[in-house]
């Protein structure tokens, strides 16, 4: 079979010695540690039939040797259809997993507070009523929405009481994969009960599926039938949301002052619409109920301006932008990763296999050891049926190298935007301006000679004034800055950086100018 991966693999330049590294931008951090099962509320969970209280617990992971104090965190959902790993028809569900930790490394190594956090578990994807999978599914979410929040109370507690863990309190991200992001999207929008009192969140009986004085209120803060409040009188507000898979329950949950949102989907995602359909069981390919993708998600958050601080006086020049905006029709926040169909058999007549998460990955040789029960019950060889297999059935091709490479894509993508949201110190490598000053100038303006270029480049501005030059990589990483220019022109050296194309941005009283140059 043909591998092949669709979103741009780019050969970008690895940075020289002397290249300046940014925190929250670059990995300038080695090494990671980790805080395992650490209790965050304790809550009733309906798993098994009876409702029962449980611990529910998280991992925090911060860098080694960071001496700051007021770090931005992220709390990160794993996937897992609210269900345990293997009975939810999967190798994943839990906070541990391989792709999951990896991901959360690079963010920590980067020097954010990482936090991969459990929530409750629990419903009935089996039942021949479509009602009932519905309501127990919508049951399920709305209590990782309680869960959502009581982890967030829980870190604004912890800065109150000593701040152990080293962070701010005023910037926290939720971070949902696959069935986390049903969560996080979830938790972002969903401001009051009345929210979930939808037609579609109805039973044939005409009873709400979410019943407030049973489930309690969409933050759980107050006493119910199967509600216990945790951390009360602590803020439950976020600074933004990313959504890796997952859908929106209703596009009506989403207000203008929503927290911005960040979202990446296959948009052929056999399980979770990309615009709005019927979500499906994976486990047994039944539909649930009608919910909203990351297109349509991102289509409305556009309509009503809750992704604009991404592009308020920002310029991204970097590659992951550029490969997002290709697909994503103007929606900044959503990037589209369009994969292949695989057929698998050979034969026509049979479905194409679709993929849901290309940054998957697992140990290959361990699950091929091991099989379903269903496969084990009929006899059918290891060789023939195991768990490996079973996940390629949506992922075909899955590898570490192939995870991890878009996995590079979702944290590049995502970091600048998380800097220009939270205001945080690297947010200043992409403003479009410098004091200010926020016009965009003609490329015209600027001349550039040699170009390309081998030691140093002349960049001249006839008849005006430069007041910076900055130089930022194809990244969008910022390389090197000289201040009170005060000249029409300037020699800019290359110093050591690497072969390239580079960006050369001149700042003037009436605007900024761009113009590409190439090193050799």
């Amino acid at each position: 079979m043909k591998r092949f991966f669709t979103l741009a693999l780019f050969s970008l330049t690895v940075f020289g010695l002397n290249a300046q590294m940014t925190r929250y931008v670059d990995e300038i951090f080695t090494d990671v540690e980790v805080q395992s099962d650490i209790v965050y509320a304790n809550n009733v969970q309906v798993l098994t039939g009876m409702p029962i209280p449980v611990d529910l617990k998280l991992d925090i992971y911060t860098p080694v040797g960071d001496t700051e104090t007021d770090r931005p965190l992220i709390k990160v959902f794993h996937t897992g259809n609210f269900l345990p790993p293997l009975v939810n028809g999967q190798i994943n569900g839990q906070k541990t997993d391989p792709y999951v930790v990896d991901m959360i490394e690079r963010l920590v190594r980067r020097g954010y507070v990482v936090a991969s956090v459990d929530y409750r578990l629990g419903w009935n994807p089996i039942s021949p009523d479509q009602d009932v999978r519905t309501e127990t599914l919508i049951n399920a979410a709305y209590r990782g929405v309680q869960d959502s929040h009581a982890a967030t109370r829980f870190f604004r507690k912890s800065v109150e009481e000593g701040n152990p863990y080293g962070i701010s309190g005023e910037h926290i991200v939720n971070w949902g994969v696959g069935t986390g992001g049903y969560l996080t999207l979830g938790a972002a929008t969903i401001d009051q009960y009345s929210d979930v009192v939808l037609p579609k969140f109805i039973n044939a009986m005409q009873i709400p599926m979410v019943i407030e004085g049973v489930h309690g209120d969409p933050f759980g803060e107050q006493m119910a039938a199967i509600n216990i409040p945790n951390h009360v009188g602590y803020s439950n507000d976020i600074n933004l949301t990313v959504n890796m898979g997952g859908a929106l329950g209703d596009t009506t949950w989403l207000d203008a002052d929503d927290t911005p949102i960040i979202s990446f989907a296959v948009p052929t995602d056999p399980f979770a619409p990309y615009e709005t359909d019927f979500l499906i069981v994976p486990t047994t390919g039944d539909l649930v109920v009608e919910v909203s993708g990351s297109y349509d998600t991102q289509r409305k958050a556009t309509e009503l301006g809750i992704n604009a601080p991404f592009t308020e006086g920002t310029i991204y020049d970097d590659a992951w932008t550029t490969s997002a905006n290709t697909n994503n029709d103007g929606y900044e926040g959503l990037y589209p990763f369009v994969r292949p169909s695989w057929d698998l058999d050979g034969d026509p007549l049979t479905p194409a296999a679709e993929e849901s998460a290309p940054w998957d990955w697992w140990d290959a040789a361990f699950w091929s050891m091991s099989q379903p029960q269903q496969c084990t019950d009929m006899m059918i060889p290891l060789t023939n049926c195991n768990w490996d297999l079973v996940s390629r059935a949506n992922n075909p091709d899955a590898s570490f190298e192939k995870g991890t490479t878009y996995m590079d894509s979702l944290i590049n993508y995502f970091a600048p935007r998380a800097c220009v949201t939270l205001d945080l110190p690297c947010a200043t490598l992409y403003l479009d301006s410098i004091d200010n000053v926020v016009n965009i100038l003609d490329a015209s303006v600027l001349t550039l000679a040699p170009n390309p270029a081998s030691t140093s480049v002349k960049v001249s501005a006839l008849g005006k004034n430069i007041n910076t030059i900055a130089i930022f990589g194809m990244d969008g990483r910022l390389y090197d800055q000289i201040t009170n220019v005060n000249a029409e022109s300037v020699i800019v050296q290359r110093n050591n950086l690497p072969t390239g194309i580079y960006f050369v941005k001149a700042f003037f009283n009436e605007g900024v100018a761009t113009q590409k140059v190439t090193f050799e």
